[in-house]
């Protein structure tokens, strides 16, 4: 049986490890590489096979200073964290699987290198870093050829249904992993009361007082029941609106975090937006927002090639 690393970095980075593994399942031996203490990213991945602790260099909030001093001991960390017989290393993107990996080839592992599906007007930082140390760059959209010229193209990455997709009549307002309070703050001042509300690090408090009548939570490793089941889904320019839109087929409201300075743009939204027939809203008011759901619940979501499926089917046949 093939032996395969992964790394699930924490939020969308962890649901392309979750892609990957839904599809490997029962054909790999699996080890995936999580961040120090996320319980979240443990409790998608365990299911699928070994999980083993690296510290995270570096948040999205994070100074550059914060990363520089943290990376020679997530260095330390991987090396022995990141076993020599296995054959396959598969990074999935952020600072944390940057040491994993070049500790990987170092090592004699096949690397794999995916940039982000929201990525299109430059490169992330991971996926740049590691070109160099990568056998294959793995790109989701053909227009990420501008940003890595000897990448292959695979589609995009996103999960297989947990469940069947229905219509409860809820608007699923989500800001991933770190919350995204002025979306959150921005939806708490409409006249709406079917409301899913998942608020990440933010503090769901005041919302909860509030909103009495919402559902609003934190955390849920069980996050693939709210996606099937919403009427909308207004989330951050991340990898839920990729599973939003091509798992459970729903209408999508992307919201980008203007506090995220060193993450994907305005100009990245749009094209994802382009791509998923989503509504952007870029003028982060109530009004706007009022007017983005209304007009995503006219929209469909296009299908496209199974990205994750393609390489998977790759992968068997290399090892």
């Amino acid at each position: 049986m093939a032996r395969i690393i992964v790394t699930a970095s924490g939020g969308g980075h962890t649901g392309y490890a979750v892609a990957i593994a839904q599809r490997l399942y029962g054909k790999a031996e699996l080890l995936f590489i999580i961040p120090r203490g996320d319980k979240w990213t443990r409790s998608k991945v365990e299911r699928y096979g070994r999980v083993v602790e690296v510290s995270k260099p570096r948040g999205p909030r994070d100074s550059l200073g914060k990363l520089l001093l943290r990376m020679p001991g997530a260095f330390f960390e991987s090396i022995s964290s990141v076993p020599g017989d296995y054959e396959v290393f598969i990074s999935t993107g952020s600072n944390h699987s940057v040491p994993p990996a070049i500790i990987a080839r170092l090592k004699g592992l096949k690397v794999y290198n995916l940039e982000s599906s929201v990525r299109f007007t430059r490169p992330s930082l991971s996926a740049r870093w590691l070109r160099p140390f990568s056998h294959v760059t793995v790109l989701q959209w053909e227009e990420q050829l501008k940003l890595h010229p000897n990448g292959v193209v695979y589609g995009p990455f996103y999960e297989l249904p947990e469940y069947e997709p229905v219509d409860k009549g809820y608007i699923l307002v989500t800001g991933g992993t770190y919350g995204h309070k002025l979306l959150f703050d921005t939806i708490s001042e409409l006249e709406l009361e079917n409301i899913v509300l998942q608020t990440g690090r933010v503090d769901p408090e005041p919302y909860r007082r509030k909103h009495p009548e919402w559902t609003i939570f934190r955390f849920d490793p069980d996050f693939g029941k709210w996606l099937a089941g919403a009427s909308v889904v207004v989330s951050h320019l991340g990898k839920t609106v990729i599973d939003a839109a091509l798992t459970y087929r729903k209408p999508v409201v992307i919201v980008p975090n203007p506090e995220w300075t060193l993450t994907a743009g305005w100009e990245d939204a749009r094209i994802l937006a382009g791509k998923l027939n989503a509504v952007v809203v870029e003028d982060i008011k109530p009004r706007t927002l009022l007017e983005a759901i209304e007009e995503a619940r006219k929209r469909k979501p296009p299908t496209y090639p199974d990205g994750a499926k393609k390489l998977v089917e790759e992968l068997l046949q290399l090892v």
